[in-house]
């Protein structure tokens, strides 16, 4: 038996007028997704548990298993693990997004705008000379960068302090002074990013091709070292990921699972999905694993730039060239499986960041066929009056549990 974890990252969401009232799942064209849910059980799940902040943080680890109570110590320390940043007791490590700020002249940093925060989901070669310019100029023996994927980088403070920070993608289009660290050097960093960048040869490029400047450093998502239980110790499965997320490649270094690099995995809407579905399959069917995690970043990444249009075709993609090769692939080698399909939390367009709302699951077993009438999104997983998981890191019992 084979398990396998299909997550679209933020897929869940709200009615949608621009729908019909539907929200993106319902009215995505998902006809992969819909057989299967005539064959399997379907619910919703709390993953984000009550008075935590609904972070992918959070909700990947409470799908993985880890009661987030118990192993979250911040979001920047699990990336932190994927970058190969060996923190030590005393470390703080902050998420770095290079982010896009509005251009007025002649007015100060605290009253720009934050218009986007991924700055066109900017390529990680633009992302790395922007940062090396930063940390040529800013960087010290208690302030270090370290680069990640796309917009995501990391800042470790030696002796720092957990600090209250803003996440950038929850006060997209407003202005930021009311969202700055309090901590005065960690503002006047981002501040000092901001004259470093706006005029960087990189940014005076990317204006000419009609892309956004990547014009300053945010910070946010402050923790400490983290310490998660082996995966392979807790369910006797060797396990992998896939995901070109270092947040989620963090929490698979931490527990001890395999991290499978893509060709072409972004995180963002053109993405490489067929190659995500053929390394799941092969790290199954090949390379011994039991159980793999694929981690698909596009829906979320939509739901936050507020487009309905990209957000659907984000789920459309999932599902015909994702899940499609993959249960196709699974059925032709006559190995059995059970596949789990979910978001870690909804990412609803009309706030444009995550909720804490519950999210729809789908379990399917190959050696099963229920034959219920149900399709898969949030409406029909709520009104099946099937099962409601309160505790969503008691989810995969379910999954690894037959």
């Amino acid at each position: 038996m084979k398990y396998i974890v299909m997550l679209g990252d933020g897929m869940a969401d709200e009615p949608l007028e621009a729908l019909g009232g539907k929200t993106p799942l319902e009215y995505a064209e998902t006809k992969t997704m819909d057989a299967l849910a005539k064959k399997s059980e379907i619910g919703m799940a709390h993953t984000v548990p009550e008075g935590m902040s609904p972070g992918s943080d959070t909700a990947n680890l409470s799908v993985l298993g880890y009661n987030p109570r118990l192993y979250y110590t911040g979001r920047s320390p699990l990336e932190a693990l994927s970058i190969g940043v060996d923190m030590k007791e005393t470390d703080i490590a902050l998420r770095c997004n290079i982010v896009t700020l509005s251009e007025e002249e002649g007015i100060p940093y605290e009253e720009r705008t934050i218009i986007d925060h991924s700055s066109d989901e900017i390529s990680t070669e633009d992302a790395a000379v922007l940062l090396e310019a930063v940390r040529k100029e800013l960087e010290t023996e208690t302030y270090k960068f370290y680069l990640g994927t796309s917009y995501r980088h990391l800042l470790i403070w030696d002796r720092g302090q957990v600090v209250e920070l803003a996440q950038p993608h929850d006060h997209l289009g407003k202005v930021i002074k009311d969202f700055l660290p309090k901590d005065e050097i960690l503002r006047e960093m981002m501040k000092k990013s901001y004259d470093i960048l706006e005029n960087h040869p990189v940014n005076v490029e990317r204006r000419k091709k009609g892309l956004k400047p990547a014009n300053s450093c945010w910070f946010w998502g402050a923790g400490t070292r983290p310490s998660l239980t082996s995966f392979e110790e807790k369910t006797h499965m060797k396990g992998a990921m896939i995901s070109a997320v270092d947040l989620l490649k963090g929490i698979a270094v931490g527990a001890g699972m395999k991290n499978i690099q893509v060709e072409g995995a972004n995180g963002g809407l053109h993405t490489n999905y067929e190659g995500k579905a053929q390394a799941a399959v092969d790290t199954l069917l090949k390379d011994g694993s039991d159980f793999v995690y694929i981690h698909l970043e596009a829906p979320d990444e939509m739901g936050h730039q507020g487009s309905v249009e990209r957000k659907v075709q984000a789920i459309e993609n999932m599902d015909t060239r994702l899940i499609k090769p993959l249960v196709e692939a699974m059925d032709a080698s006559g190995e059995d499986y059970r596949l789990l399909v979910l978001p870690d939390h909804p990412t609803p367009i009309c706030i444009r960041t995550h909720s804490s709302n519950p999210v729809p699951f789908m379990l399917y077993d190959s050696r099963k066929d229920l034959k219920k009438s149900w399709n898969y999104n949030e409406k029909e997983a709520a009104e099946s009056g099937n099962i409601v998981i309160e505790e969503g890191y008691k989810l995969i019992d379910r999954l690894l549990g037959e």
